[in-house]
């Protein structure tokens, strides 16, 4: 498979997780699933825990995920559903939570997020999408480097979002100091960097048998659109029509990219990649919703926000 050819899936934008995990064995692997307990990370962690994975809910919401792990294992009869508490907008929940995994771990899904909220700051300063986005999900998985060496042959996935062609990283101003706030252009800017960062970490980490990849789940109407005005989600709506990957899907097909990139042997030692409708993107033209911004898979930016990542949580 050369890098100019994208990997290609007998699985659809129609597929569900279910399907795309059908006849693989997760026994004796470990899970962890942020954000566990809402949307599509509810069908990713039980699609994962139907194929037989210890499964982790990283959630804000204890109340909440408690009732996700027991309804999991209701469904799936995994008794193997925990749940510990996260925050990924706060970065002394996110050292604790990383001080408190203890051996391997298999699968790390990066699925937690903020969309498009009011302009609102950490207690460090930092825009709150990208604290939570991005360097709460950095500080995460570089948190947890150990565990996913310790697996032989760790997956980390890295969700991402279509939004990610709305900005490419303002270096200059990341975090809206020196001009307007706009919702979308910071959620814009920082799904680009969960791009960014699976391209730079696949690159670090692969000596580690780490893989690392981006996925765009596609449009599903969950919580995670409670900060976006209804006329957006009308004109999205209308979009529709013209524009395939806008058209809705339900949350267990929204979950399917994820799962696949987790778990397929099709996508064995593949890295540093963007997929969406559970095949890899093709770069995006313009004017198109669809594809990869060349910006959001450039090696040397990539490369820069890690840098800049280390530095901001070092600070």
């Amino acid at each position: 498979m050369t890098a100019t050819t994208p990997i290609t899936t007998p699985f659809t934008a129609q597929s569900t997780a279910a399907e795309v995990v059908d006849g693989i064995d997760l026994t004796g692997r470990r899970v962890i699933v942020t954000g566990g307990a809402s949307g599509i990370g509810i069908e990713t962690a039980r699609t994962l825990a139907g194929a037989g994975a210890e499964v982790t809910l990283a959630v804000r919401n204890l109340e909440a995920g408690e009732r996700t792990a027991e309804d999991i294992t209701a469904t799936t009869g995994n008794k193997q559903v925990l749940v510990a508490p996260l925050d990924l907008s706060d970065q002394a929940s996110v050292a604790a939570f990383t001080a408190a995994w203890d051996g391997p771990l298999h699968i790390l899904i990066n699925n937690a997020g903020v969309m498009a909220s009011p302009e609102t700051r950490t207690p460090e300063g930092w825009e709150l999408q990208f604290a939570t986005n991005h360097l709460g999900h950095f500080a995460l998985a570089t948190g947890l480097h150990r565990a996913l060496a310790a697996a032989d042959g760790a997956r980390v996935v890295a969700l991402s979002s279509s939004a990610h062609l709305r900005s490419p990283i303002v270096f200059e101003d990341i975090h809206f100091r020196n001009r307007a706030y706009e919702p979308w252009l910071a959620y814009g800017q920082s799904k680009t960097a969960n791009v960014l960062f699976a391209v730079k970490a696949n690159r670090l980490w692969a000596s580690d048998g780490i893989t690392v990849n981006a996925v765009h789940p596609g449009g599903i109407r969950t919580n995670l659109q409670r900060h976006v005005p209804q006329e957006d989600i009308d004109r999205m709506i209308a979009q529709a029509g013209v524009a395939a990957n806008l058209a809705w899907k339900t949350p267990e097909q929204g979950a399917a990219t994820s799962v696949l990139v987790a778990t397929s042997p099709l996508l064995e030692g593949v890295g540093g990649r963007y997929f969406e409708d559970c095949n890899e993107a093709e770069p995006n033209q313009a004017g198109s919703r669809r594809g990869v911004a060349a910006y959001a898979l450039d090696p040397e930016a990539a490369t820069r926000l890690w840098q800049v990542s280390v530095e901001t949580l070092a600070s």
